[in-house]
Formats: C-alpha cells, sequence, structure tokens
C-alpha cells in the first residue's frame, strides 16, 4: 500500500466503528507524519487528543492497522499546528512537543476549540429538523439563542426523552452560529467526554489547561448533562466553568433526559442555575410530524414509498425517532436487495412483525388516560367528564386532554369527545394552556411525570 493512503485507510475503518462525534472530535483531524517498518507516526491537534488516542482509543486504532495489514508497528502520537494539519498528505508539517494554552499562543487556544467545532455534525440544520406541536417551542428557542447570543434564554436548558431529536437541536444551533459567525469559538461536547477529559486532566496534572479551554469557549454546548449526576468533583468544575461563562456574557447550551430538578445528587446550586434561563420539554413527535420526518428521510435516501407505508410505521413506533429512521433504513435495504420498487404497508408489516410491532407493549385507551389522571387527582372519572367548571377539576382535564394529544396522537375532535366536550376549540386551548405552564409550573411538571410513569409514556 502507497504511503499516503495508509492512514487514510486505518481512519475509514474506524470510522465505520465510532459515532461520528468521537470519530470528528479525536480522529478527523490526525495524519500521518511519517512511516518505516520500525515506527508509524501520527500527527494530532493538540495535548488532549494525545492522550486520548494514547489511552482510550489505542486498541481500536492498532485493530484497524492490523486490518490493513499493518502490523507490529511502535505507534507514536506527535502534536502538529493546527494550521499545519489541514495541509494536503506530504506537505512540510510543523511539530511541537506540547501546547502551551496561556495568554502568550493564542493559537494553541483557538486549536483545541477548533477540534470541538469539528466534533458538530453539518446534517443537523435548522432546514433538517422537522417542527411538530411537540418541539416547536424549543425549535423556535434555539433560532432565538442564535439571534441573540448570550442574552436571551442563557441559558438554554432542553430536555426530553430518549431519540427524539434534541442532540439534532442543539446542534444546529451550534451550525447556525458558526455560519453566521465563524470567528466564533463553538465548544461542543457530551458531558461523558467532559467528564473523561476532566479526569485525564487530574491524571496527567492539567487541570489549568483543562479549565482555560472551556472557560475561553464563546458557545458552549453540553449534551445529556444527566450523566453528571454522582460525579461530585466534575459537578463542581463545572459549576465554576459555568459561572465564568454566565458572567462574561456567553452562550450556553444544555440537553438532558429529564428536567434539572429531576436529576439525581444534582447540587442545587447548578440546578439553580439551569433553570435560570429558558428551561423546555421536548415532547415525543406526533403522528403528523413523524410522518414528515419519514418522508423527508425517504425523498432524502430516493426510497419511494406509499403514504399508508409511512403512516403504518409511525404509528408503531412512536417513542424514539433513530428507530423509526433505522426501521425505514432497513425498509430501504431490502426494497434495494430485492429490487422492489415501491414500499407498501403489507411489504413493512412482512419485514417487522416479528421486530417492533408484535413485541410492542398494549396500546393505552383514552379511558386508561382519563382513569390514570382522575384517580392522581383523587377524582371520580365521571366528574371529568361533567360538564361541571370547579377549580379542582378543570386542571385535571385539561391534562387529560394534554396527553391523550401529546401521548395517543389523537386529534383534537377525538380528545374533546373523550372528555364530553362539544367544541373542539377546548381541546386546543387546553393542550396550549398546560403546554406554556409546564415551562414554570413544577408540580404541574411533576404531576405530568408521574402520570407517565404510571402510563409508561
Amino acid at each position: 500500500m502507497e504511503t499516503s493512503l495508509i492512514w487514510k485507510s486505518v481512519l475509514g475503518e474506524i470510522e465505520l466503528n465510532v459515532d461520528p462525534s468521537i470519530y470528528a472530535t479525536w480522529f478527523k483531524k490526525t495524519r500521518l507524519l511519517s512511516f518505516d517498518n520500525q515506527k508509524l507516526i501520527v500527527g494530532v491537534p493538540n495535548a488532549f487528543a494525545q492522550r486520548q488516542l494514547e489511552t482510550q482509543f489505542q486498541p481500536l486504532v492498532k485493530k484497524a492497522l492490523v486490518k490493513n495489514k499493518i502490523s507490529d508497528q511502535d505507534l507514536v502520537y506527535r502534536i502538529i499546528s493546527h494550521a499545519s494539519s489541514k495541509t494536503e498528505e506530504g506537505d512540510s508539517t510543523q511539530i511541537n512537543n506540547g501546547v502551551n494554552f496561556g495568554k502568550s499562543n493564542q493559537i494553541g487556544r483557538n486549536r483545541w476549540a477548533q477540534a470541538y467545532q469539528q466534533g458538530l455534525n453539518p446534517k443537523y440544520t435548522f432546514e433538517t429538523f422537522i417542527t411538530g406541536s411537540g418541539n416547536d417551542l424549543a425549535h423556535a428557542a434555539c433560532q432565538a439563542v442564535v439571534n441573540n447570543l448570550g442574552s436571551k434564554y442563557n441559558p438554554l436548558f432542553v430536555y426530553g426523552g430518549v431519540g427524539i431529536g434534541k442532540t439534532h437541536l442543539i446542534q444546529a444551533a451550534g451550525n447556525a452560529i458558526l455560519a453566521h459567525k465563524p470567528q466564533l469559538q463553538v465548544v461542543y461536547v457530551t458531558i461523558e467526554q467532559f467528564v473523561q477529559e476532566f479526569t485525564n486532566a487530574i491524571r496527567y496534572k492539567q487541570v489549568g489547561d483543562f479549565t482555560r479551554c472551556y472557560r475561553n469557549a464563546d458557545i458552549l454546548i453540553i449534551d445529556d448533562i444527566q450523566f453528571i449526576a454522582n460525579k461530585e468533583k466534575t459537578q463542581e468544575e463545572f459549576f465554576h466553568t459555568f459561572n465564568v461563562l454566565h458572567e462574561a456574557g456567553k452562550q450556553i447550551i444544555i440537553s438532558s433526559d429529564k428536567p434539572p430538578h429531576a436529576i439525581p445528587t444534582l447540587e442545587a446550586r447548578l440546578q439553580s442555575r439551569f433553570e435560570m434561563g429558558m428551561t423546555i420539554d421536548m415532547q415525543v413527535p406526533d403522528l403528523e410530524t413523524r410522518c414528515a420526518i419519514l418522508k423527508a428521510k425517504a425523498d432524502k435516501i430516493n426510497l419511494k414509498i406509499e403514504s399508508e407505508c409511512v403512516e403504518f410505521l409511525a404509528s408503531h413506533i412512536s417513542t424514539n425517532i433513530r428507530v423509526l429512521e433505522g426501521a425505514l433504513n432497513q425498509l430501504n435495504a431490502f426494497c434495494e436487495a430485492h429490487q422492489i420498487v415501491l414500499a407498501t404497508p403489507q411489504l413493512a408489516q412482512q419485514i417487522f412483525e416479528k421486530h417492533f410491532i408484535k413485541s410492542k407493549n398494549p396500546r393505552i385507551t383514552p379511558k386508561q388516560v382519563i382513569e390514570k389522571v382522575a384517580q392522581h387527582y383523587h377524582l371520580k372519572t365521571s366528574e371529568l367528564l361533567s360538564p361541571k367548571r370547579d377549580k379542582d377539576i378543570v386542571l385535571p382535564r385539561q391534562i387529560a386532554m394534554y396527553l391523550l394529544r401529546q401521548h395517543l396522537h389523537l386529534s383534537y375532535p377525538r380528545v374533546a369527545k373523550s372528555l364530553n366536550r362539544k367544541d373542539h376549540t377546548t381541546a386546543i386551548h387546553s393542550v396550549d394552556k398546560i403546554k406554556k405552564q409546564i415551562l414554570y409550573n413544577h408540580e404541574l411538571k411533576e404531576a405530568l411525570i408521574e402520570l407517565k410513569q404510571a402510563l409508561n409514556f
């Protein structure tokens, strides 16, 4: 194999086996510096990348080398300048012994932040994000942040279940910021990466470098903050980083699978700071939104699919968009393998009936939702269905309508009919009211969390 192709082949193998964000953060900016029978020297952009590759990814890299018939090599990582790392194979490369993150070396600091800018997935944009009733508020808030950095909704805290688009949305905000202001340092990182890097910084006595890197960010985007639970030292470090950035007017965007007050062992001072800006609950996309997502995805991969097939998939996979898109990819692969030109609901049922369809939990009925809400508020079901307008009945009735719409994805007329209301505008008003109140009413949020758990939503 030609020397110039060796590392490209290794990177290709690695890319198939790691998450895209990990590849972009730790591997994309590496390059082969030299290769002979005794030693393989690979250039990396900074000291932390060097540590991660040496400590976390060495087995993965060596496995990729073996697959490319390169074995028994002494693998060495050397830090190269950021400007040089952009050059093509064969150009001269400046090799540094380390990175100075002090005031005298602005290039070193920028190089660190640049690695995280590259961690943003360019496919995650506002244009490719499908909005609906469950995520339109979060979408609007992210756009408002892009246009009012550090001054509106700071921090922006977005939370919701797994696979509903939180990562897409917060990365879309990061990509939009870079598109308008490429000079800014946009740092995107999962909290797991943050924890690992902080641990390594302590281990290798580079805490000062670590803190300067994060605290010099203009925009800090943290994904899956819930994993900071039970990590006292990391919480303390993140608390100080948060304060430095917020006091400097820098924008902070955070995602989680639960609201701040529901994250176990989260320090009260962090909880209060997470809640000082805008906290938004992203809901599972409704049926119409899921159908729109599937149609957009099908168009992108050139899959011809009947509308009934789209509805079939969207109605059977209602809680996780990644699973939904995965099912569409599987359907597409089946069509390509068997030269089928049009995907039908019969074909989808044939493929998936032994997987998600038969294993799916029995569908919750509107009656069960109403009964559970009545039970939670110590009411009779008949009271929720009655024309009474007592204060202690109206709110539970509105909550029942909200759950029927957001989680059973009933049309507004069906929601109204389920609660014996004649006018569906009552349902529209009730759902909108609950959506607004959960942004600031913690008691209501807690009640909804308990009800969702009781109903397995």
